[in-house]
Formats: structure tokens, sequence, C-alpha cells
């Protein structure tokens, strides 16, 4: 981290720049450049990026905090970062190649480009095995066809990860990565998305007609694209629990301002709960990314994580209108829904553990000591 309290310089920045404009963020559907630019030189754009181009390869747990605290202020800010970061910048700083790697990272880490993610398709969301975007290969390269759906930053992104099949009948052995730039002729982003929540983040529907990529556009090898999209969720996860904890603080905020000693019972009870709630997320994902920064195997804590704070978000910000009504409590009711979808539904987290806890060599399996 070479010294620079990555947290605490979120923290100010969330509270000082962010937090006075995060009304009118989602009011006009959109981030102020200015603010993306001061994020940029700040160095957040660069957290998960290699020292030597640019970034600061900062630990788990400072990402986890930078993205909580932004969260706390703005969730469709939180959400453009941690995509950017999660599953862009970190999936070409793990599988790129130099060339790759020299190309992009060091003005991803500036955020002078933005990164996205596209594996989500109209006909395969958690099925993401069964893609029906195809690629080909072609005398220079491949040819790209399909589209892909609910894509974060996907329009605006300067890169994106695209994913297809060579072959449906492969499933996950036929899917690759590609690195498609932005103004790539046959890529194009014809419809944003209206949503009910995260109206300051874009969503997109992309389309790939015929797109023609040079073969050094492959990120990994041919086959390894599954592999490429499940490392980088896993680690996702994380930013995504991270997220949810920052906007449990931020309901929690709301429903403090709104509660007094004389206040109803009732309405101290749901506070309560919002709070042992909004403390459990957060040693969940304390945990996941210190395990993460150990180097150890953090994927059933990543899944825990984002499985507790996405649904703890969405409770405590539901509690928040009904002590102080809709306004602020309104906007977090919404945004806060999508937490449970994103990065792996909450069914696809409970699908993860409970396989992985029905194994008979896990800790969790052997009988109590004595």
């Amino acid at each position: 981290m070479s010294g620079e309290n990555w947290v605490e310089k979120a923290r100010l920045f969330a509270h000082d720049r962010l937090a006075p404009l995060s009304e009118g963020i989602e009011r006009e559907e959109g981030i102020p450049p200015e603010i993306l630019a001061e994020m940029g030189r700040a160095g957040f754009f660069g957290l998960t990026i290699p020292r030597e181009y640019g970034g600061s390869a900062a630990s788990a747990q400072d990402i986890a905090g930078v993205i909580a605290a932004v969260s706390r202020a703005n969730l469709s800010v939180a959400t453009h970062l941690a995509v950017h970061l999660s599953v862009a910048a970190a999936p070409i700083a793990s599988w790129g190649t130099d060339a790759q790697r020299a190309r992009y990272l060091p003005r991803m880490a500036t955020g002078e480009w933005l990164g996205a993610f596209a594996l989500t398709e109209p006909w395969a969301g958690s099925d993401s095995q069964h893609l029906t975007s195809r690629y080909a290969s072609s005398p220079d390269g491949f040819v790209l066809d399909g589209a892909k759906t609910f894509i974060t930053n996907g329009g605006r992104a300067h890169v994106v990860l695209v994913f297809a099949t060579r072959d449906p009948a492969l499933e996950a052995r036929g899917i690759s990565c590609f690195l498609v730039d932005h103004g790539t002729p046959g890529f194009s982003a014809p419809r944003h998305l209206d949503k009910m929540g995260l109206r300051g983040s874009e969503t997109d529907e992309l389309l790939f007609e015929n797109c023609r990529l040079p073969r050094e556009s492959l990120l990994g090898k041919e086959g390894e694209g599954f592999k490429i999209a499940m490392t980088a969720l896993e680690g996702g996860r994380i930013g995504i629990a991270a997220s949810s904890f920052g906007a449990a603080q931020a309901a929690m905020d709301v429903m403090q301002s709104h509660v007094g000693p004389d206040d109803e019972d009732w309405k101290k009870r749901a506070l309560a709960r919002g709070y042992v709630d909004m403390e459990a997320a957060g040693a969940l994902v304390e945990r996941a990314a210190r395990l993460k920064d150990q180097g150890a195997d953090y994927g059933m804590a990543a899944s825990a994580a984002k499985l507790y704070a996405s649904q703890a978000a969405f409770r405590i910000a539901n509690a928040a209108v009904d002590v102080a009504g809709p306004g602020a409590a309104g906007r977090l009711f919404r945004d806060t829904r999508v937490l449970t979808i994103v990065e792996g539904t909450t069914e696809i987290q409970e699908f993860i553990l409970g396989r992985r806890l029905a194994q008979a060599d896990l800790p969790s399996r052997r009988s109590p000591a004595r």
C-alpha cells in the first residue's frame, strides 16, 4: 500500500465530495465527469493494478474498505468502481499477456480507460455455461456474434471483457474471453436499460454483429474463458459484499437520524436488528478479504459474505423506509435490491455454499474437538 491509508482517503472523499452530490447523481442518472476524474487522480481506479503499470496493488482488505466507504455515500458510484476493479482490471492483470497489460492497465489505473465485464445474456444469466454468443476463428483472428445484457459500464467502457463460445455443446470448455475495445466495428450498445435503482450507474445491452477481432484480443487461452469468469466473480463477490456493507451503514445512518430516546419501541427494535445485521455483514466481508490477502481459499467466505451482506443491506433499507419514510431511505431500498442478484444470485451463493459444505473433508463436517 506504500504507506497510504486508502480507506481513510476514501471516507474523506465520500463524505466531502460524493455525499453532497448523491441525490443529484440519481436524479440526473449519471456521475459527474469531474467526480470520476477526481477518483482517478486519487488512485482509486488503480487499486487492483500492479505498481509497474501505475496501480497500487492494494490489499483486498483496503479495496473492500474503499468500496464500502464509497457505497455509504453513493452505491451507483461504488458499482461503477467495483466492476472496473474486480472483474475488468483484475482479470487483465492476472491473465493478460505483457502486451495486453501494457496496453490497458496504465490507462485503467488512472481512470482514463474504464473496464466492463460482459457475461450475462438475454438467455443465459446464472447458467453461464450455456452462452449463445458465438465466436469463430478467422485468418487474422476471430469473428464474434451475439448479445449481452445488464452490463454495467457497457456503453461507456473503453474495454469490455466479452465471453463467447465456439460451440455450445462444449459448455464451459468451449468458452473464451476477448478484450473488445470501444469503437470496434460490429460492436454497439444499442440500448441503455431503465432500472428501478442504481440510476446513476449505466447499464446497457451490447450487440456484436460480425465483430472482427485481432488474435491478440484473446485473454488467456481458448477454452479458458469460463475459468477466467468464475475467478473474477469470486473476487467480485467480496466487492459486492463490501458495497452491501456500505449501503447497510447508509441505511443505518438514515434510521438513526429518525429515532430518538422517546420514540416508539418498535423503531428502537428495528434499529437494533439493523445494527446486528450491519455488524455481522462487516465481519463476514472483513474475513473474506483477509483470507484473500493471506493467499488462502476464500471462495466460501466470499459467497457467505455476499449472501449475507446483500440480504442484510436490503433488510435494513426496508426497515429504514418504515422508520423514516421515502426519500433517502426509498433510494436505498431501490438501490440495494440488485445486490442480491449481481455477481451470483442469492440462490447461486446458497448452491455454492451447500455443495462445499456437503464435502466430508471440510472442518465443519468433522467431529468437534474434545
